[in-house]
């Protein structure tokens, strides 16, 4: 994949607009502070709210880039960023594809919305990413069934940068409460399963974390 997109810096963070919902965010942030996965706050655009230590840790050796940080907007990060692949194993197939299905959902739901065209505009700016959205992700969906777009629940491979763990799944959990709800945010976390010890897994992990274009559209020439 090329890593083209990120013109321009994203949009400041999401603020709450009365003390009662940054009281909430403040409080919330303490509870996300108490899991011991990594979790996240996103919005509607993937704009990340909050995060707790597990998940900076998580991706503390993501170098940095303009636009695409893993504490900035997720969404970018797995689309965009050259180490995301060092970190979320399948890096096409698990995470890129999926995101993007979801994506291109959210922009069908969504009227006239600032942050989805920004993230669409970097898109259409990569060559090869967006033979991937108009061309490969249809033909994707239809191979795997509609229920892959879902982030909830799904099961995807990790690259930890804590040796304990190395080559590992995780279950996708997104929840939401009333107020982040009327806040149009989510909880997004990351249930960290045991370290798959296995030579070869991790092996072919790691090499499919090199690839540098998507295989669902052909290579450039």
């Amino acid at each position: 994949m090329a890593y083209q997109a990120g013109g321009q810096r994203p949009a400041p963070r999401p603020v709450p607009e009365t003390p009662e919902a940054q009281a909430y965010l403040e409080d919330y942030a303490g509870l996300l502070e108490g899991v011991s996965f990594p979790s996240l706050v996103v919005d509607h655009c993937w704009d990340v709210v909050l995060t707790n230590s597990a998940f900076r840790s998580l991706f503390r050796e993501v170098g940095p880039h303009p636009t695409a940080m893993p504490g900035d907007n997720f969404l970018r990060f797995v689309l965009f960023h050259p180490d995301a692949p060092g970190v979320l194993g399948d890096h096409e197939a698990s995470w890129c594809l999926p995101m993007l299905a979801h994506f291109a959902r959210t922009v069908e739901g969504h009227g006239p919305d600032h942050g989805l065209h920004a993230i669409r505009r970097d898109i259409a700016q990569d060559p090869i990413m967006e033979a991937a959205y108009r061309h490969g992700l249809p033909h994707w969906i239809r191979a795997v069934g509609e229920d892959a777009v879902e982030q909830d629940g799904a099961v995807r491979p990790l690259l930890h940068p804590d040796p304990r763990r190395g080559a590992t799944e995780c279950r996708v959990v997104v929840e939401t409460s009333r107020t982040l709800e009327e806040l149009g945010c989510a909880r997004v976390t990351f249930v960290l399963r045991e370290a798959r010890r296995s030579a070869t897994r991790e092996r072919r992990t790691r090499r499919t974390a090199t690839v540098s274009h998507l295989r669902v559209v052909p290579a450039a020439d």
